[in-house]
């Protein structure tokens, strides 16, 4: 099998503020996009997609009533260390939640973290050594 990832869906509880939340922060919906699921393209074969908790946890056939730290964050590297600062405050003052300020951190590069309206977790992170951006 060949690695790929070409779809992340995050289980939301209010997929219209969760909508709203993401258009805020500049994503662009997409035409197939309904009133029971949204994606917005990320990049070349990527795509976000919101759906309800309830229900995709429906279609998983599991529990919905993950609660907590979920074990997953996602990431928006940039090339400055700047840009993490903007990026971060782009996000809180599009109703994102910050969780970690922004700094040096150990392995080198410049990072912080917010959270989504559900609580999922971004890191904003300038890595001096990857080419990401």
């Amino acid at each position: 099998m060949k690695a790929r990832i070409s779809l992340i869906t995050l289980g939301v509880d209010d997929l219209v503020k969760s909508r709203d939340f993401y258009e805020r922060l500049g994503f662009v919906r997409r035409k197939e996009s309904n009133d029971s699921v949204i994606f917005f393209e990320l990049c070349d074969r990527l795509t976000l997609a919101l759906f309800p908790r309830e229900a995709l946890a429906q279609d998983a056939n599991v529990s919905s009533d993950g609660q907590g730290f979920r074990g997953v964050a996602l990431a928006h590297n940039v090339a400055t260390e700047a840009e993490v600062d903007e990026v971060i405050a782009h996000a809180v003052a599009c109703g994102a939640t910050l969780v970690k300020p922004a700094q040096k951190v150990f392995w080198g590069g410049y990072s912080g973290y917010f959270a989504d309206p559900d609580g999922f977790l971004w890191e904003v992170a300038c890595n001096p050594f990857m080419d990401l951006v």
